[in-house]
């Protein structure tokens, strides 16, 4: 049998509100985020080190203006020049990989995180988690919420407000809920 960490990673269903390593990880991130969050915003050096503390992997330059939530942290990787925006959220329960020159509005969701349609499984707690991509040259508007297992292509800009449930191909331009290509080849 799986250890629910196991299941997590290769997508199954999995108990993550049961499971003490999972519980311990997302404890401890939390505490980093709510410590990052609470620093003062001239120490730059220091948020900067702590941001590398708690992502996985990042460029040499990037930005994530407070506040910042995530659930593990280990899980997502961060290309070269990418910016977020104030109240940047990611539940990185599978990879969340942004590539490079990635801008994120505000108040953004990444989530990798699903829940069961049925009744019953749901109601035992169980989810899945789905790896997020975002491709480089990529424009992220405000409010925007990336949901489990998507792929956003190269040179994309996401609209405001919109709702990204599927595959977005490389260069055009999506809006919407549901998010929908409205113009290509930008």
């Amino acid at each position: 049998m799986f250890a629910e960490k196991e299941k997590m990673a290769t997508g199954e269903l999995y108990d993550a509100n049961n499971a003490p390593e999972l519980l311990a990880e997302r404890n401890a991130c939390k505490v980093l985020c709510q410590q990052y969050n609470c620093m003062p915003y001239e120490a730059t050096a220091g948020r900067v080190a702590l941001l590398r503390r708690i992502i996985g992997s990042a460029g040499s330059n990037f930005v994530i203006e407070p506040s910042f939530w995530c659930d593990y942290g280990y899980n997502i990787t961060l290309g070269e020049n990418f910016y977020a925006n104030h109240n940047l959220v990611i539940l990185d329960a599978a990879p969340v990989v942004f590539g490079d020159n990635v801008f994120i509005g505000p108040g953004c969701c990444f989530t990798t995180a699903g829940h069961p349609l049925e009744v019953e499984l749901r109601n035992k707690g169980l989810e899945y988690a789905r790896p997020i991509t975002i491709g480089n040259n990529v424009w992220i508007g405000a409010g925007v919420t990336v949901l489990p297992g998507v792929t956003i292509g190269d040179n994309v800009t996401i609209g405001a407000r919109s709702v990204v449930n599927r595959d977005i191909p490389p260069g055009c331009v999506a809006v919407g809920v549901p998010c929908r290509p409205i113009k290509k080849d930008i």
